[in-house]
């Protein structure tokens, strides 16, 4: 080939990477194929190796890391990164909006704000020269930071060279690195597989991954970068606006929050920080408040500094999402499938929005990993809805004498072994249906709402029909007669009623339902779709080799060893001998996953539905043969909106998603369930 013909495909090739880049991370509206992607790559790839002077820094093949540093260099900012101010309620944005007013004087009211929400993560400063990344920075202490340019320039959501034109000669942007939850999670869950220390927090973990001075395992982290703002700019000028310039930086090919918006005056700011704060557990990355700032960059001007915060801008934060607190004891509570999960007491402590007193610990591994003892100051984090957990130790509060975390030697609810089987991290109670807490967790799975859906049958209840001996596993439940119920504490006649109409709706069910509500272990309710859509009958999937299982999507090697030891124990199947005679049913499915009208495509459900729940609405779905996910992507098919819909609905509006409100998606399910 001739070397022009090899530069220009070369070129060529860079510039379809750059352009899937940012279509994939800058405006989440994916084009091609990972395959297609990935072929690119390698051809790119395989030219610049083979014609060396073809390499370029701003190539999307030099994103893989560097070799490794000897330390960090100091960078001085030409133009300070500053601390904004914090208010942490109303009347606190009341009086940084007063003090805005008496500084502008007369005529400025309403102002107008720009919001964003606060990413929890690491500020950094990003330097341009024509175009081309020269250098990365850490924030430091505003004045010096560090070089972390290897760093930077490994995460694919921060461009190597801006896009179009028009950008200054000289352009530094600033922003904040982040790790979206989905990527600490599963860097986490990797370092427990090895034994390793895990991150106490996403924020922690995004720190951890820009320190590195290996390059090579910053770029195996799922890093992303979100732009605020610019610092020095030079050759060149910007628009007015601060909202303005977030658009000018999006266009040149960098990353901007989606949610931020420009509102007018301070009641508005009140109403997005309330707004946000009910999105805040569903985003997919860690926020710790909203910065407002004044939009009009001339009235930043004249408004200024004070010390080292801008007087045009302010921080309100959320209700902590971490705090301290002392572990008073260890208890340990024994599930369905006999795993014994040890739980803290803690001394009760306010965080996330509400009052913790208890927490997870997992297993005995992570309390060696925590190194935790009895009277520990511990760090407790609540994120959203998630249960609450000890994140680390404060070491130099630990009491003498703090005792060790002793796990039983036998199943603290019926004296039996407890095992610790194969590499599995959880002790196990062996006693498996004569443990009373295994039944009870089982019954309660069973009748819970995704499962069978036995309305009236709670908690409290469960405990009584085994503690007084009426049930020991969940084909009893349909046993009960009307007179032992009235027979128990606090049981009217009406409650006893309601419940055996709840027991008789329940034998209506799906197959789909009915395996799920077993209780077989890692089988959740995808896989329990999975499987009835793959088999289509009870026997067809009770008969069926492990080999045969191994061939359902979300079945691995775990998973089918599972079902074929429930399908191999003679008691598991006489429960279901049982249930089937007392009537419990289900059609068996007549097609394919396949040829189910909403194969392949992926659907939202979000606000609030009146005709039924949205854990309904996405059974109604599943059944039709629709993936139901939790958020909205380039790759969502149809989001159903009913009224309390935000920042999904916003979402789906932005990417051009068909979007249904409750009329239409009732008609809509009609026409389908009737066709399919």
């Amino acid at each position: 080939m001739p070397a022009s013909e090899i530069v220009r495909e070369a070129d060529a090739l860079r510039e379809r990477l750059d352009n899937w880049n940012y279509q994939y991370y800058v405006l989440d509206r994916p084009t091609v194929p990972d395959a297609e992607y990935d072929r690119c790559m390698q051809r790119l790839q395989q030219l610049e190796a083979q014609y060396p002077a073809l390499q370029r820094p701003d190539s999307p093949t030099q994103r893989v890391g560097a070799a490794p540093l000897d330390k960090f260099r100091q960078v001085s900012h030409e133009l300070p990164m500053l601390s904004l101010d914090n208010a942490f309620n109303e009347q606190d944005m009341l009086d940084f909006n007063r003090r805005l007013l008496d500084r502008l004087g007369a005529g400025h009211e309403p102002l107008e704000f720009a919001c964003e929400p606060k990413l929890d993560g690491i500020a950094v400063s990003l330097l341009y020269r024509d175009g081309l990344l020269v250098r990365g920075a850490t924030r430091g202490d505003g004045s010096t930071g560090e070089d972390i340019t290897h760093n930077v320039r490994t995460i694919a959501s921060i461009p190597l060279r801006l896009r179009g034109s028009g950008y200054p000669a000289v352009l530094e942007v600033r922003g904040e690195i982040y790790l979206p939850r989905a990527g600490f999670e599963e860097l986490n869950e990797a370092a427990r597989q090895r034994g390793d220390k895990t991150f106490v927090n996403p924020r922690n973990a995004a720190a951890g991954s820009l320190r590195q001075l290996d390059a090579r395992i910053t770029a195996r982290r799922p890093l992303q970068m979100c732009c605020y703002g610019v610092g020095q700019v030079q050759g060149g000028e910007l628009p007015g606006a601060h909202s303005q310039v977030l658009e000018c930086l999006q266009h040149w090919g960098l990353r901007i929050n989606a949610l931020s918006r420009v509102v007018r005056g301070i009641e508005a700011c009140d109403d997005y920080y309330r707004e946000l704060a009910e999105q805040r557990a569903e985003l997919p990355y860690d926020i710790d408040g909203i910065v407002f700032k004044v939009n009009d960059l001339g009235l930043q001007q004249r408004l200024g500094f004070v010390s080292r915060a801008p007087r045009w801008a302010i921080a309100r934060k959320f209700p902590a999402q971490e705090e301290m607190t002392r572990l008073l004891d260890v208890e340990f509570q024994v599930g369905r499938t006999g795993a014994i999960t040890p739980v803290a007491r803690l001394e009760p402590v306010f965080v996330g929005g509400v009052t913790v007193s208890n927490a997870t610990l997992h297993n005995a591994d992570e309390i060696a990993r925590l190194g935790l003892r009895l009277g520990d100051t511990v760090v407790v984090r609540r994120a959203g809805d998630v249960i609450p957990q000890i994140v680390s130790v404060v070491p130099e509060r630990r009491p003498a004498g703090a005792a060790a975390i002793a796990f039983p030697q036998t199943c603290p609810v019926c004296g039996s072994p407890v095992e610790r089987t194969g590499e599995e991290a959880v002790l196990r109670c062996m006693g498996g249906l004569v443990c009373a807490a295994q039944q009870k967790a089982a019954i309660r799975h069973f009748a819970s709402r995704r499962a069978m859906d036995i309305e009236g049958l709670g908690d409290k209840l469960v405990d009584q029909l085994v503690d007084e001996g009426l049930v020991d596993n969940v084909a009893a439940l349909y046993r009960l007669q009307r007179e032992q119920l009235l027979g128990l504490e606090r049981m009217g006649e009406k409650s006893a009623d309601n419940l055996l109409q709840a027991l008789e709706r329940s034998k209506h069910t799906s197959l789909a339902r009915f395996i799920f509500a077993l209780g077989i272990r890692e089988v959740g309710e995808a896989t329990a779709l999975s499987l009835a859509r793959h088999f289509g009958s009870w026997k067809a999937l009770a008969q069926a080799p492990e080999e045969q299982l191994l061939q359902v999507s979300d079945v691995g090697p775990v998973v089918a060893d599972h079902l074929v030891q429930f399908f191999d124990s003679p008691s598991s199947m006489a429960v279901v001998e049982q249930l089937r005679a007392a009537g419990v049913s289900w059609p068996d499915l007549a097609v394919s996953a396949a040829d189910l009208p909403l194969s392949g495509q992926t659907w939202v459900v979000t606000g609030k539905l009146e005709a039924f729940s949205r854990d309904e609405a996405k059974a109604r779905l599943q059944a039709l043969g629709a993936k139901v996910a939790g958020s909205v992507s380039a790759k969502t098919t149809c989001v159903v909106a009913g009224p309390g819909a935000g920042s999904k609905l916003a979402r789906a509006t932005e990417l051009g998603v068909e979007v249904l409100d409750e009329t239409t998606f009732l008609a809509r399910l009609a026409g389908l369930e009737g066709s399919s």
